[in-house]
């Protein structure tokens, strides 16, 4: 499975981010994953980056041309695609996804996992069908850092903005054992989702 995973370049005021991270890498190679994510070297991108490649997982950093030019990109990885902006590289880590994690991070994270998440509300606003959207989105809630989140979409609901159907497939997890639930349970091949 290609798991696409959003964080923050910067490494945040704890260590415990960047322990994190790296753990969540080389979790996504002993299980056989591979990443898909922003291509820097910096903060919590390279220690996850860093983390799958000491795992064995093949790793696919995308990463928009003005962080080339200021070479802050990755050097061991085996795949860097290069793009024009950040749109397009948001495109192509959308589109080389298989699931989509957002892992703590900043302004950039919150964007690139909410457009996630509205693709997958209007999905099921849509019934499902043809050419839907039926993704898992996965918010890895370290130590709560998205229990704010949690309670504005229940908010969205209260209010009439959204409803249950259309956060089914937004899922939080607070740990990596619970988004490798996640990822068997919203799997298109796996017997019980046939």
């Amino acid at each position: 499975m290609n798991i696409t995973v959003y964080l923050g370049a910067s490494s945040g005021n704890s260590a415990k981010y960047a322990v994190a991270a790296e753990e969540m890498g080389e979790w996504i190679g002993k299980n056989g994953h591979s990443l898909i994510y922003g291509g820097s070297r910096e903060g919590l991108m390279g220690a996850l980056a860093r983390g799958a490649l000491k795992a064995g997982a093949h790793v696919t950093g995308v990463e928009p041309a003005f962080f080339i030019d200021s070479q802050l990109q990755l050097e061991e990885l085996p795949e860097l695609i290069i793009t024009k902006d950040m749109a397009e590289r948001k495109k192509i880590m959308i589109e080389k996804g298989d699931a989509y994690i957002a892992f703590p991070g900043g302004t950039g994270t919150l964007e690139e996992i909410t457009e996630i998440m509205s693709m997958t509300a209007l999905s099921a606003f849509t019934g499902g069908g043809k050419g839907s959207f039926r993704k898992p989105c996965i918010l890895f809630n370290l130590d709560g850092y998205y229990d704010n989140l949690k309670l504005l979409l229940k908010q969205m609901m209260e209010e009439g903005f959204s409803t249950p159907e259309r956060l089914s497939r937004i899922f939080f997890a607070d740990s990596l054992e619970e988004i490798a639930d996640l990822l068997t349970l919203t799997d298109p091949e796996h017997p019980e989702n046939t």
